[in-house]
């Protein structure tokens, strides 16, 4: 049987690294086929942007941060099932990932409250290496402990 026919939407989306190799995720809590699950920050790509300057203007619209430079390289590719809250209904979410350093271990959010709850953030938190790859938890990408692994080993 043929998979349903889905709009797609394009999004860039940025893997925040701090200075010892944790990584920041969003909790989302959505309908299925994600329901629960982590993921980090990013969104829609807009008119005129590619992937690279949606990444970039999604990092600083959901962390506050203007200061936070990103990798203009693609680091991976993926595309998954989920649902909209824009269209109320499951969609084909194409995500194209960057890396981004942050300067400051632990760093917090800059005043993002309010578009978190627009969005459908429920929570942040920076994730260790060791917690990715111990957790039950969903999270987005599925690769995501070894982009960090490599990033971390190209590092200087």
């Amino acid at each position: 049987m043929d998979e349903p026919e889905y709009p797609v939407r394009l999004a860039g989306r940025v893997i925040a690294i701090d200075p010892v190799g944790r990584v920041l995720l969003f909790r989302y809590d959505d309908p299925p086929p994600k329901g629960r699950h982590w993921a980090t920050p990013g969104g829609g790509v807009e008119a005129n942007e590619d992937f690279y300057q949606a990444a970039c203007r999604e990092l600083v619209e959901e962390t506050g941060w203007t200061d936070v430079p990103v990798a203009p390289t693609e680091v991976h590719q993926g595309a998954n099932l989920q649902w909209s809250s824009y269209t109320q209904g499951l969609i084909r979410q194409i995500d194209h990932y960057f890396m981004a350093r942050v300067p400051d271990e632990l760093r917090p959010l800059g005043e993002v409250a309010a578009m978190h709850v627009t969005d459908g953030i429920h929570a942040s938190r920076w994730w260790t290496l060791a917690e990715l790859d111990e957790t039950d938890e969903n999270i987005y990408p599925d690769i995501l402990a070894d982009l960090v692994r490599s990033a971390l080993a190209e590092q200087p």
